[in-house]
């Protein structure tokens, strides 16, 4: 008679955890929990090796000593959406998943979001201070009603999307910038699409619910708040450096703005400065998921996925990227850079709210599974305006969420045809076509619309320009970037015809200031200049 022993997974949790999760935790027999907090990082190094997964909050540092040490953890998961206290490229070396539970607050973030409007139209914070105060002062806090107002949201994602719906219930009409949301999504929510000029301009309350990108840093500058109608109101539960603090400051004591409320700060915890001096910014101390039921909701579900990822399952909110099949690696690996590059360069070039996506795979391509490409290149497209960090595993997914329609198509190949993709990024502002490549082991850009060249977008930066070919064009273009001291690292033009349509792009070394830029579209001939981002 023999008997079948079960292997024992051992779980630390490094930090406090929501008695949510460690009790789901113990609900499987083949489970143990070791609750050891705020152990010294020697502690945690000599202790690693014993465990299959380690559960933190922000306090753990996951350090690339500490991954090197263990032995046999297969998972990291982090209570909280961010992970900027584990070191996720050591982790993905050592084959690490990392996850987390970005939607678990997400319910909180939009409810703060709520309770900040509504103390921001009632001035609540103010008067209940003066009350304490012994003053009675009813006619210094006159406030505002906020049916029939509108409501500006700058980001509808998840949370964005669950402020707009109790927006509607308290009879406020909804405007709404996202690039990245289809406009079926929107109806669904019965909010009105907008460029994000004319819902700053129209907003009588403005919240932001994006994340934090070199693209969104400083969203609302001064001319920003400048171009917001007189009396109105924002307010923040997202990012810290979303706005200007400085400029913020400056609209409300000259009484353009009525007021603001702040949950988030460009630094954590903040300064002692202007903005908590004015009564009429109202702050918090981030407590955009500080509730009973968002911790609860956070530490449940980031026990979910450590326990999918050590049963072998798919975790939804991996954070790094898993490995790729080993019957595609060898084909598809040098790819997926080419996928992700031309997600990263069309999304900077698209206009308007997108509609679909597609690819087209050529050559020795079209005879393999090709979802991983396609997640590839919507990295590209995503990375830029999620609050997840994007990756193989979740990038289809986030694509749904934003009703974002992705079609492929293999073409088989015709004798030694070669591989590439294209791809094609449908918005209502019109489409972005983009050819890829590998030659040499390194990307290459062969299509922009219906030009073809071969440019290896290598620099940190491309500027993309659309004119008519004609003597003295690129002498007239590389006058201005050197008047300017722009530093031009290479230059390809694509052109159908002799003295045709044509599209130049120059790789640059730094980012072309906007004076440069509105300098080179006044050159006779030239029809659109865009710059792009790597």
């Amino acid at each position: 008679m023999s008997t079948t022993t079960v292997a024992t997974l051992k779980i630390l949790v490094s930090d406090p955890l929501h008695e949510a999760g460690t009790a789901l935790l113990t609900q499987n027999a083949d489970v143990r929990v070791d609750i050891k907090l705020r152990l010294p990082q020697a502690e945690l190094i000599k202790a690693i090796p014993d465990y299959d997964a380690l559960i933190v909050r922000s306090e753990t540092q996951v350090t690339a000593e500490v991954l090197e040490a263990a032995k046999r953890l297969r998972v990291v998961g982090r209570a909280g959406v961010g992970v900027d206290n584990i070191d996720l490229d050591a982790a993905t070396r050592k084959g690490i998943a990392v996850v987390n539970a970005p939607t678990g607050n997400t319910i909180a973030a939009a409810e703060q979001t709520i309770a900040l409007l509504l103390a921001l139209a009632r001035n609540i914070p103010q008067s209940d201070a003066s009350l304490k105060r012994g003053e009675w002062k009813r006619a210094q806090f006159m406030g505002v009603e906020v049916r029939n107002k509108v409501l500006g949201i700058i980001g509808l994602g998840r949370v964005g999307s669950e402020v707009a719906r109790r927006a509607l219930g308290l009879q406020m009409r909804v405007l709404a910038y996202d690039p990245y949301v289809t406009a079926e999504v929107a109806s669904r929510l019965n909010v009105e699409l907008a460029p994000i000029d004319r819902v700053i301009a129209e907003a009588d309350f403005l919240t932001l619910h994006t994340p934090l990108t070199p693209g969104t840093k400083g969203i609302l500058g001064a001319e920003e708040l400048a171009s917001m109608k007189a009396g109105s109101r924002i307010l923040n539960v997202a990012r810290g450096g979303l706005v200007e603090e400085d400029a913020l400051v400056k609209a409300v004591e000259s009484g353009h703005l009525a007021g603001a409320a702040l949950d988030v700060y460009s630094t954590e915890p903040p300064a002692p400065g202007p903005l908590f001096q004015n009564p009429k910014i109202i702050t918090v101390p981030h407590l955009g998921a500080s509730t009973v039921e968002a911790q609860a909701s956070v530490a449940e579900e980031v026990v979910q996925q450590v326990m999918a990822v050590l049963r072998g399952q798919p975790a939804r909110f991996t954070v790094n990227a898993p490995f790729v099949p080993a019957e595609d690696l060898q084909a598809l690996a040098p790819y997926m850079q080419v996928a992700t590059t031309l997600g990263r360069i069309a999304v900077q070039l698209v206009e308007g709210q997108l509609r679909s996506v597609s690819l087209q795979y050529e050559g020795e391509l079209a005879t393999h599974n090709t979802t991983i490409l396609k997640s590839a290149a919507l990295i590209g497209l995503l990375q830029p305006v999620s609050d997840d960090r994007v990756n193989l595993v979740n990038a289809t997914l986030l694509a749904q969420q934003r009703g974002l329609r992705v079609e492929e198509e293999a073409v088989r190949a015709q004798g030694q045809q070669p591989s590439n993709l294209t791809l094609t990024v449908n918005a209502s502002g019109g489409a972005v076509v983009l050819g890829g490549t590998v030659v040499r082991g390194e990307v290459h850009v062969i299509r922009v619309g219906d030009m073809w060249l071969d440019m290896a977008p290598d620099s940190p930066y491309l500027l993309f320009i659309d004119h008519r070919d004609r003597p003295g064009m690129i002498g007239a273009v590389g006058t201005i970037t050197g008047q300017y001291d722009v530093n031009i690292s290479f230059m390809e033009v694509g052109r159908r015809e002799v003295r045709g349509r044509a599209t130049m792009v120059l790789g640059v070394d730094d980012a072309v200031p906007q004076n440069v830029l509105d300098k080179l579209r006044a050159i006779p001939d030239i029809t659109g200049v865009k710059l792009v981002r790597l």
